[in-house]
């Protein structure tokens, strides 16, 4: 494990990023075209009653003005009010990021359970049937599109079979059975794709260390081929997966919006894309920062995933 210091370190470094990020996205959001006054009061404003409202809001301010008030306000918990409806922004944050959160893991768990499988046989079989049927499994789940794969998983399991409802969503707090439920077909459709890139991650990167030496001596040793493969190449082989699996992840916790979207599935991403076309500023902004993040929180852990599978790489 890394030492202290190297993680308070990694944690420091992290900070410049996230004021980068929060920099770029509000200096874009303010140069798109679009006016937040015109989307709250309509185009038959008066222009008396845009202009209050413009003070209002704080629009009328340098862009650097604006920023470091933003700014001085999320550093002090407060993430704003919805130029739409004036929610608490932190409040729809905190009830739309655990789905997100949710849908994210399971696809990810989902693809890992197909992907580490298949990469393996793949690899040990490379000219065997499971490495054929695996290519293929491969092939398709990077070729489908995924909206069109959910639609089609929607009239199987939905419409014909009537086995899982066809949108919607059940916080886990309140009946973790439905919640089950109703994200099992989505993580699924989200994880299959994801399980494609991963699996073809997992083959390329185990038989490349199964041609290494040590390799070699380990199978002129007599060992059974389940045990070279997975006692002395797997590990070894983890940290291109590993490095693959944490932008995976991060990705899909910034671009389940598709997903959310056909599913019915309340999360981050769809809030965030509602607010675009709403021109909702600042929900964009705080929904975009929690994202970011997330993502610094995703390369940390896999920095210290690193230093497991390799203690070499803490020192």
């Amino acid at each position: 494990m890394p030492k202290l210091p190297k993680l308070v370190k990694r944690l420091l470094l992290s900070l410049p990023t996230l004021l980068l990020v929060s920099m770029v996205v509000f200096s874009l959001l303010a140069v798109l075209p679009g006016d937040p006054v015109a989307a709250i009061l309509g185009m038959e404003a008066t222009p008396e009653a845009a202009a209050a409202l413009r003070l209002k809001l704080g629009l009328d301010d340098p862009l650097l003005v604006q920023y470091g008030r933003w700014l001085w306000a999320v550093l002090h918990g407060d993430l704003g009010r919805s130029f739409i409806d004036n929610t608490p922004v932190a409040e729809a944050l905190w009830q739309r990021l655990p789905v997100t959160i949710e849908l994210a893991i399971g696809s990810f768990l989902v693809a890992v359970i197909i992907a580490v499988p298949a990469g393996i046989l793949s690899a040990a079989r490379p000219r065997g049937w499971a490495n054929a049927i695996g290519t293929l499994i491969a092939l398709f789940g990077m070729s489908v599109p995924h909206f069109w794969l959910g639609m089609l998983f929607i009239i199987l399991f939905a419409v014909k079979l009537g086995w899982l409802p066809a949108s919607g969503f059940v916080p886990l707090s309140v009946d973790w059975h439905a919640n089950l439920i109703a994200m099992t077909m989505p993580m699924v459709v989200a994880g299959l794709r994801e399980s494609a890139i991963l699996m073809r991650m997992v083959r390329s990167s185990l038989l490349e260390v199964l041609n290494e030496d040590y390799i070699r001596t380990a199978f002129s040793k007599g060992l059974r081929d389940w045990q070279v493969v997975l006692g002395h190449a797997l590990r070894n082989a983890m940290i291109p997966v590993v490095t693959a699996s944490g932008l995976m992840v991060s990705g899909m916790l910034g671009g389940l919006v598709i997903t959310e979207s056909i599913f019915g599935i309340p999360g981050m991403g769809k809030m965030i894309v509602d607010a675009i076309f709403q021109r909702d500023y600042v929900t964009v902004q705080a929904g975009v920062l929690a994202a970011t993040v997330m993502v610094v929180i995703v390369n940390l852990c896999v920095d210290l995933l690193y230093s497991v599978i390799d203690p070499r790489i803490a020192r």
